[in-house]
């Protein structure tokens, strides 16, 4: 498979290498010996990773208390 790269710097992947996948919209770019690797990201909102810290009974103050463990030398 070929994708060309257009004078934008924009390349359209062909539709068989993205169907292969579970349809990603965002993918993680690197540079690695020579070659663009492309590795699909999930983009988690922020109201989702709210969502499930108020299912998992984790508040505020949890977080704070983390982040001063965290910090402890």
């Amino acid at each position: 498979m070929l994708a060309k790269l257009t004078a934008k710097n924009q390349i359209t992947l062909p539709k068989a290498a993205v169907s292969a996948m579970a349809a990603p919209e965002y993918f993680e770019v690197e540079v690695e010996n020579g070659r663009i690797v492309l590795t699909p990201v999930r983009i988690v909102k922020a109201d989702a990773v709210r969502d499930k810290l108020e299912c998992l009974g984790i508040d505020e103050r949890d977080v704070a208390d983390a982040v001063d463990w965290a910090r402890r030398e």
